[in-house]
């Protein structure tokens, strides 16, 4: 049989850029294995993700909107999908390795809880050790996949992953010292993908209107989705060429209208009163449920079988995991009194 991993490896050597992450070059996993004779380190990477339970988990999870009613808003899922195709153009409009930009933007939010960043903020405040969504990706495919074993990813992947998450700080942070341009490139991404998605799902559901979006951002990124991807995805590969490749860029032009867009959101959409009141609601279902698991093992074995050494631990990754509809159906069974009847029909 043909060894077509190797013939790939080749490939990357002839075709891409000298910055790119070669995966003959990889720093590795932290178990050793026998390399696939098909796929490079990052395709397998890749695969090993999409095939995996938190992946999967992903398109019953929150972006902004809770429960929408509507088939086109964004989930968690789409949102990595999107993440993934953005940093793959870049990528390879930069002749780096699209491969791994891949297997970093599908596994960077494996470990977002449900409901979204309400979520987080609940499991942040009650779990003793806090709650970061990009660490719990990482806890997940080192740890809690495959029943313990983890995913085994390379050190790149698991880098880039643990090493995207932005918040409110700054844009482009020059003290987050990711190990390769791909994970620079998914961590812009990112921001890209989801100022981009959320804006047009507020205008689809009518939380906001054209006419409430500042002038100078409609100016500057464009009137429409498409025109606002361009924008960002060219602006990125025209400075980080110009860097000659130190490190991947945008313009301070983008970078400063980023920082409105992002602040535009927040008090537009993020924090409009429909929808934190939902969000609030959704932070105590959470909290509920850590109480009452906290305190309730045998409850909680029922559902979840691992043991990490760390009780309050497990309650946090049980919990974390969810998709918002099981978390919904959790609570209600166990703090929802259920009526009792006499009836008992047995056909």
């Amino acid at each position: 049989m043909i060894n077509l991993r190797k013939k790939l490896e080749v490939n990357e050597k002839n075709l891409l850029s000298s910055y790119a992450s070669l995966s003959s070059e990889s720093i590795g996993r932290s178990r050793k294995e026998k390399k696939c004779e098909l796929r490079t380190e990052y395709q397998r990477d890749r695969d090993r993700i999409i095939h995996s339970k938190s992946f999967r988990r992903l398109k019953d999870k929150t972006q902004v909107f809770l429960a929408p009613y509507g088939d086109h808003f964004r989930t968690r899922l789409t949102h990595v999908l999107e993440v993934s195709q953005i940093s793959r153009t870049i990528s390879r409009s930069l002749s780096l390795n699209e491969d791994l930009s891949e297997a970093i933007a599908l596994g960077h939010d494996l470990g977002h809880t449900p409901f979204g960043h309400a979520g987080e903020q609940a499991l942040d405040k009650i779990h003793k050790n806090g709650f970061k969504h990009y660490m719990q990706s990482l806890r997940i495919v080192e740890l809690l996949e495959k029943n313990g074993k983890g995913l085994n990813l390379t050190f790149e992947v698991k880098d880039g992953i643990s090493k995207h998450s932005k918040g409110t700080g700054p844009i482009v942070n020059k003290k987050i010292k990711i190990h390769t341009l791909e994970g620079q490139v998914v961590r812009l991404s990112d921001i890209f993908a989801y100022f981009t998605h959320d804006l047009d799902d507020a205008l689809r559901s009518s939380l906001i209107k054209k006419k409430d979006i500042p002038l100078k951002l409609i100016r500057f990124f464009g009137d429409k989705h498409s025109e606002r991807i361009s924008k960002v995805v060219s602006d990125t590969i025209l400075n980080t060429v110009n860097t000659n490749y130190k490190t991947v860029a945008i313009s301070k032009e983008l970078e400063d209208n980023l920082v409105d867009m992002r602040s535009f959101l927040f008090e537009k959409v993020y924090y409009n009163p429909v929808i934190k009141v939902n969000f609030e609601k959704a932070k105590k279902v959470l909290m509920d449920l850590y109480t009452f698991f906290l305190v309730n093992e045998k409850a909680l074995r029922e559902f979840y079988k691992f043991n990490s050494g760390n009780y309050s631990d497990d309650c946090c990754d049980f919990i974390a995991g969810m998709s918002d509809d099981f978390a919904l159906e959790i609570h209600k069974s166990i703090f929802i009194p259920k009526k009792w009847s006499f009836v008992d029909f047995k056909v």
